[in-house]
């Protein structure tokens, strides 16, 4: 009757090894498929940079706002102002393409299936 039990014992804990092989091979293979970078995932270096490239532009297009609301007729200024107005447009175009809209309520169009649930949203960053 003991060498039944042992037997028993040690089928059980060979199920139990073996589970636990594979439950540990199956986390390291995740693992290493989340490590690899997709080059369109939201909150990665790439997103990152792009988002602040946009938020430097968006920073200039304020401060020129100021500047002009008290110097309407600085042609320079408004030149200025209009030139990175334009290459807002462009940097958001790119890169609501890659990564999902960056505004609600129309200001940005969605692809299928609805991203604006996708985080982190661009003020989480």
């Amino acid at each position: 009757m003991v060498d039944r039990f042992d037997q028993d014992e040690r089928d059980r804990n060979e199920r139990y090894d073996r589970y636990d092989r594979n439950d540990r091979r199956e986390r390291s293979d995740r693992n290493e498929r989340s490590n690899k970078p997709d080059p369109n995932v939201r909150g990665d270096d790439a997103y990152r940079k792009e988002l602040e490239e946009l938020q430097k532009v968006d920073f200039a297009l304020v401060e020129l706002t100021l500047y002009l609301d008290t110097h309407p007729t600085d042609m320079q200024a408004v030149q200025q102002f209009n030139q990175l107005a334009q290459r807002r447009q462009q940097l958001a175009n790119e890169f609501e393409m890659k990564y999902g809209p960056l505004l609600q309520f129309g200001h940005s169009f969605s692809r299928f299936p609805w991203q604006w649930a996708d985080s982190p949203w661009p003020w989480q960053v």
